[in-house]
């Protein structure tokens, strides 16, 4: 086995080359089509989503969907997602238990079944969300091309096109281009004097695919699927009381995020070994979490049901409409379904964290010294950075998402993000299947290697 290492390339020397310009023009146009699908596919879930929990049984019952309604699509879901995961190439993608993982893009002959599981698990109501499906999908069509268009294409062009890929996939729908090149930087791990060259291909896609996102919405008026909410109370400044808020936000998140995580990561080897006949159970759980909030409350299953993508907003809205036992049993039913969701289906882990966090926020702004927008930014990125492990994305989501008062409300969700990854990393053990994988190596790089 040799020893010897090859040299790492100039940066600089890179830049100028033909073959680098060359990756950017096939970056920006890349970036259109796979934004495109990235559009249509999040549409069609929206579509799929209408589908099920409003037209089927509005139409079946009297106009309005039964309360146990939950029931059919959850037990619905597993059944498919547990097929596609175990008879499709791929295993559907990731397990959203290991966190947000950055592992190689999926093969061509993998996308569809990450595509049906995707499809399967946002639509019929399980508590995850998009991105970690876009961004495989962005990935798995950016390395395609590569390869469609020259076949000996180096493995680092197809690594940078497959970055592109994800950039244009998830472009908009964190907020901005930025939160998309955050968060592929911190969970790649990338860093030193190439991280620009690499993610410079991706924020080109990232950029032209905003364009597309909004030259879509313009066109069909499906919407522009981001997360950004511009309807929020307005905040003038921090004051030292909301700092103490911040450290103690940033405390209460490790034991509910970690408690979540445990859940999913303790369930997955008993689900996965029955998991055709397992899955359809999980989601029935997570069906009677859903349905159980809405006897007790009086309010809609839906709020524990889904990512809390599009229910954030509305949310942060009518927070004050929401008593505090509201607020702490959806805390605890969406918290409970997120983690039964971790163990078998297959999405991200980014948006029932952002939606529990806003929650935890709102129900601590009933006690003295906290404005509800502050306790909702303060938990959004407390309970990001503990489930995502990812500090400077988890301060980048709450500024992009509060957008009117994100700049202002920084330095108070830079402490509460700070103190809840320093706490999670020191008070909480990472349970093994939450390691990350080793870094993608291309087989023919692996060959190289072991000669």
């Amino acid at each position: 086995m040799s020893s010897t290492t090859s040299p790492s390339p100039d940066p600089i020397a890179v830049l100028r080359s033909k073959s680098y310009l060359g990756l950017l023009v096939l970056a920006a146009l890349i970036g259109v089509p796979i934004s495109a699908v990235a559009y249509y596919f999040l549409a069609l879930v929206a579509a799929l989503q209408e589908l099920f929990f409003t037209t089927v049984p509005e139409a079946l019952g009297s106009g309005t969907a039964p309360i146990w309604w939950p029931f059919i699509p959850l037990a619905v879901a597993g059944v498919f997602v547990a097929l596609a995961i175990r008879y499709l190439p791929g295993k559907g993608g990731h397990s959203p238990a290991d966190g947000f993982v950055m592992g190689g893009p999926p093969s061509g002959r993998m996308l569809p079944g990450v595509v049906l599981a995707a499809l399967a698990t946002l639509s019929l109501g399980v508590v995850l969300g998009p991105e970690a499906p876009l961004l495989a999908l962005g990935a798995g069509l950016g390395a395609l091309t590569v390869r469609l268009v020259k076949r000996d294409a180096p493995p680092q062009a197809q690594t940078m096109m497959a970055a592109a890929g994800s950039f244009a996939a998830i472009s908009t729908l964190l907020g901005s281009p930025l939160t998309g090149a955050f968060l592929l930087m911190e969970a790649s791990g990338l860093g030193g004097v190439s991280l620009g060259l690499v993610l410079m291909p991706g924020l080109l896609a990232a950029g032209i695919g905003s364009l597309v996102f909004i030259g879509l919405d313009a066109w069909t008026g499906l919407g522009t699927f981001s997360l950004a909410i511009t309807d929020i109370p307005p905040f003038e400044a921090p004051n030292g009381v909301q700092f103490l808020w911040a450290v103690v936000i940033g405390l209460l998140a490790v034991p509910v995020g970690a408690g979540i995580r445990w859940l999913g990561v303790a369930l997955r080897p008993h689900i996965e070994r029955r998991m055709v006949l397992l899955m359809p159970v999980v989601g029935l759980g997570i069906a009677a979490l859903a349905v159980g909030y809405a006897v007790i409350s009086g309010r809609n299953a839906s709020e524990v049901l889904f990512s809390g993508q599009n229910a954030l907003g509305p949310f942060v809205a009518n927070a004050s409409d929401y008593t505090v036992g509201a607020l702490l049993l959806l805390i605890v039913c969406k918290g409970l379904a997120y983690g039964l969701a971790l163990s078998s289906f297959r999405g991200g882990p980014t948006f029932p964290a952002l939606f529990i966090g806003a929650v935890g926020g709102a129900a601590l702004s009933h006690l003295p010294g906290l404005p509800m927008i502050t306790g909702v930014a303060m938990g959004i990125g407390a309970m990001s950075v503990v489930m995502l492990k990812l500090p400077l994305t988890s301060v980048l989501l709450p500024t992009l998402i509060l957008a009117a008062d994100g700049l202002t409300l920084m330095p108070l969700v830079i402490v509460a993000v700070v103190v809840a990854h320093v706490a999670s990393a020191r008070f909480t053990r990472r349970p093994p299947g939450l390691l990350a994988p080793p870094p993608h190596v291309p087989h023919e790089e692996r060959k190289t290697h072991e000669s």
